[in-house]
């Protein structure tokens, strides 16, 4: 029995009991929960359902609780219910009624852990987003991570979502790299404003073997221009995509410009009536609407501003049919929430329905508890080839999805690269190599958990927890989706190595020597077989590889 299957006959049993004593059955929620409570011995689950509408029917919430408990009781798999304090409901029950969860994993394998909690839910998802004047650096990789893992949770949770990556190659950054390039190439100085590093040297040297004589054509800074970006753009893919990181969509903002999209945008918010025109400029009033300050859109010389691409960007993707855009930023990036926020807003949107926008903190890389030195390619920055060169994809990805994004990371490589306990994903990594070693035995010993199984043998105290354990990952994946919260998987998945290395140590799984194999050795492989399929589910929503050997 699933926690979400307990809180449906808790809310079916109180429906029963209020009919029965005369109550008004209007005053129950359309759904409940219940929670594990944290003492073993108050029972495997808990209800807070009587406090909640006890006080709406006139009646102590003790009282309220004993009708319920009563009726409880009844139901096929509650071994008992206590009410306990104020009018909580203490829920034990029978071992058959939590074994059967084993069963109902393996039946649903990959797909267990996914729900409907965001289905009808059609999201845009961007982030990542690194300027094309250079490579990838530690900050927009937590996005790349946390982006992709949120990506795959919230599909998990039946929304309909597309990842995409907008490509600013547009605007005055791009004409510093193209002379950042074009002097690198002629060996001179770096312009002011421009870009430094090996990667510039590299790329500027690219152009020219492409292009043999550009520096002597007359289009030589548009050669620059257009294949230095296409270098550094095919570079990020490659390193997004050795990261484990494919976007469904690669947007360039050039293509607002090239398709009249600014012009487009500006003449819908006019029609909203929110543009006006001051000296010689063209304006968004988004004080209208809580921000600080007006916004350009327009400059007196004709010049688009960036804000003005982000308006027709926002734009494009509302009448792309995504009811909600979801928008990944920097930690330096506070101060756009409330001018986008305006925007969407002027469109004649609501913000709040339309447009949601996630702050990331920094991450700080640390090697013998020192900071690390800057890349020798990239030169200012470390980058993301930098961290997947230094502990891998696979803890790269677990590592910056660990933590609440909105929480500063001290990443430290020494411990990422441990082979213990100690580094969180070798910990889970190793519990699905230990299942798969001990079912690998199994199939060697001509052992299977056959077709079916006594779910009621698995009643020992660490086989239940284990159980139990497995039943949350639905709710888990659920709340991660909802909250934007990709951590408490990786969270979970730490929790449930730990709670199956008890199982493991406690219960007894194949015979030793010429014991016979029984009838709870079996129950028991189909408890590992779930958790097996669990750990594999959950490393894959955080896009982290589960090996079979380690």
């Amino acid at each position: 029995m699933t926690p979400e299957t307990l809180a449906d006959k808790v809310l079916t049993a109180a429906d029963a009991a209020f009919s029965t004593a005369g109550l008004d059955t209007g005053v129950l929620p359309e759904t409940t929960s219940v929670e594990r409570p944290r003492n073993p011995e108050h029972g495997d689950y808990a209800s807070n359902l009587s406090l909640q509408v006890a006080k709406r029917v006139g009646r102590p919430p003790r009282e309220v609780a004993e009708l319920i408990a009563a009726r409880l009781r009844e139901v096929p798999g509650v071994a008992g219910v206590d009410v306990a304090g104020p009018g909580f409901l203490n829920i034990r029950l029978a071992a058959d009624a939590t074994g059967v969860i084993a069963g109902q994993v393996v039946a649903a394998g990959d797909a267990y852990g996914h729900n409907d909690s965001m289905a009808g839910h059609r999201l845009n998802l961007e982030f990542v987003s690194a300027n094309p004047v250079g490579p990838v650096h530690i900050g927009s990789v937590r996005w790349a991570a946390v982006g992709d893992a949120l990506a795959r949770v919230l599909r998990a949770s039946g929304a309909d979502v597309a990842t995409e990556y907008y490509f600013n190659d547009a605007g005055v950054q791009i004409d510093h790299f193209t002379a950042s390039l074009l002097a690198a190439a002629k060996g001179e100085p770096t312009p002011e404003n421009g870009y430094v590093g090996g990667y510039i040297t590299d790329l500027a040297r690219q152009v020219v073997a492409d292009h043999p004589g550009v520096l002597e054509s007359p289009d030589a800074s548009e050669v620059f221009r257009t294949e230095g970006i296409a270098l550094m753009f095919a570079e990020i893919r490659e390193s997004l995509a050795r990261f484990g990181v494919h976007f469904d969509v690669y947007f360039n903002e050039k293509d607002l410009h090239d398709r009249g999209e600014l012009d487009a945008a500006l003449q819908r918010l006019r029609d909203q009536g929110r543009v006006f025109e001051a000296d010689g400029a063209t304006w968004l009033r988004t004080t209208d609407f809580g921000d600080d300050k007006d916004r350009v859109l327009r400059k007196s010389d004709g010049q688009w501003t960036y804000f003005a691409a982000d308006c027709a960007y926002y734009l494009d993707k509302r009448q792309r049919g995504f009811d909600r855009v979801v928008i990944m930023l920097g930690a330096d990036h506070h101060g756009y929430i409330g001018r986008m926020r305006a925007m969407a807003a002027c469109f004649g949107d609501d913000p709040q329905t339309h447009l949601e926008i996630l702050i990331g903190q920094m991450v700080n890389l640390l090697r013998d508890g020192e900071p690390v030195k800057m890349s020798k390619r990239a030169g200012t920055f470390v980058t993301l080839d930098d961290l997947v060169e230094a502990i891998g994809a696979d803890a790269g990805r677990y590592a910056l999805a660990r933590y609440s994004s909105d929480s500063t990371i001290d990443l430290d490589l020494d411990l990422w690269t441990k082979a213990s306990s100690e580094n969180p994903v070798y910990y889970v990594q190793y519990a699905y190599s230990r299942i798969s070693s001990l079912l690998r035995n199994a199939a060697e010993l001509g052992l299977s958990r056959g077709d079916d199984y006594d779910a009621s043998l698995l009643s020992h105290p660490r086989e239940s927890d284990l159980l139990k354990q497995l039943a949350e990952f639905p709710a888990v994946v659920a709340a991660a989706a909802e909250l934007r919260e990709p951590h408490r998987i990786a969270r979970y998945a730490e929790d449930l190595a730990g709670t199956y290395h008890r199982f493991y140590e406690a219960c007894r799984v194949l015979p030793r020597g010429d014991d016979e194999f029984t009838a709870t050795g079996a129950a028991r492989l189909w408890a590992v077989e779930a958790t097996r399929v669990v750990l594999a589910n959950a490393l894959g929503l955080l896009g982290v590889s589960a090996p079979e050997k380690m």
